[in-house]
């Protein structure tokens, strides 16, 4: 074992540790720049999982179940952006439908690139008095030989409601709560998965989840930034919670008490970019490569290693969106 692995034993467990989750521990701190990237550069341990590249973490073998491509299309760096991804060591990236000005961009992405698969959806927050007319056209993406994976994001939104307007806030969410409703008839009728986004709206989505009767196991939260109470009713119900960046926020305790309560087998994990970046991103445009952040930060919360780590996410995420 290395000088730099002793010392760091003795500093953070004070006692002999595995090799394995000595690595997770000394990654994990890395992701919140805890500790020197030079010192984590002399780990050699012979493993074939998480390294760190340049001073940058990579973890071989994980999925970006949730991502937003469009915007780094439109500044013409997405080469570059999915060229990142995969040396950070993204295997798969579900990049994810918000309007029908993404959904052909997201189409033709699949199939150019084997690594991104796509969604179809109209998020809440662009749900307006014309949503029927761009729902009308969804169903026909589930006839193209390029199928989506899932249908979303949709769900509800009161955080961008108007603040100074009850009136228009409250016609603008009964329109959400329709797209929501119809969407997920749509998503029943398909037998797809559906990516839920809710913004403090947890029990009104919950709602309209059991009176769609969907299968909730075809259900994911995404962004989950609730408590272990919400995460409860998921698990209760058989959906799941997709987890950001937000989980290495240090006032984010909640969220992983509410990702431990889920159990690393029914885990995925996602940036939302370009939004959300984990530590030491934070307050930065996100991007998918910096998932290798956020991996290894929940590695070492779950205190496996990372190798263990992609390997369960992956799976899960394989299996929720139905990846070959």
């Amino acid at each position: 074992m290395s000088v730099f692995l002793e010392t760091y034993e003795r500093r953070v467990c004070g006692k002999s540790c595995s090799k394995a989750k000595l690595m997770a521990l000394a990654m994990g701190e890395l992701a919140t720049k805890e500790i020197d990237p030079t010192g984590i550069r002399r780990i050699s341990l012979g493993l074939r999982f998480g390294q760190v590249l340049g001073g940058f973490v990579s973890m071989a073998g994980i999925v970006d179940s949730h991502t937003h491509l469009h915007s780094f299309a439109l500044k013409g760096i997405l080469d570059p952006t999915l060229e990142a991804a995969t040396e950070a060591g993204l295997r798969r990236l579900v990049t994810v439908g918000t309007d029908s000005d993404d959904w052909e961009c997201y189409a033709g992405m699949a199939e150019k690139y084997p690594q991104v698969d796509y969604t179809v959806g109209i998020h809440p927050c662009s749900v307006d008095a014309d949503w029927e007319t761009r729902y009308s056209q969804i169903e026909a993406f589930w006839s193209r030989k390029q199928k989506p994976v899932a249908l979303g994001e949709i769900g509800l939104d009161r955080f961008h409601l108007p603040r100074n307007d009850e009136a228009a806030a409250k016609e603008i969410f009964s329109l959400q709560v329709a797209a929501c409703e119809a969407q997920l008839q749509l998503a029943k009728n398909l037998d797809a998965p559906v990516v839920i986004h809710s913004r403090g709206a947890f029990e009104e989505c919950v709602s309209l989840i059991d009176g769609s009767g969907i299968d909730w196991t075809k259900v994911v939260f995404h962004c989950f930034s609730e408590g272990p109470g919400e995460m409860k009713q998921l698990l209760d119900r058989g959906g799941f919670g997709s987890f950001t960046g937000v989980i290495t926020f240090k006032n984010a305790e909640s969220v992983r008490e509410a990702a431990k309560l889920q159990g690393l087998d029914r885990l995925m994990i996602e940036t939302d970019a370009p939004y959300l970046a984990p530590m030491p991103k934070r307050g930065k445009p996100n991007e998918p490569a910096y998932l290798a952040y956020t991996a290894a930060f929940c590695a070492a919360l779950f205190g496996v290693t990372p190798e263990v780590f992609a390997e369960k996410t992956t799976t899960r995420a394989k299996a929720f969106y139905g990846l070959g």
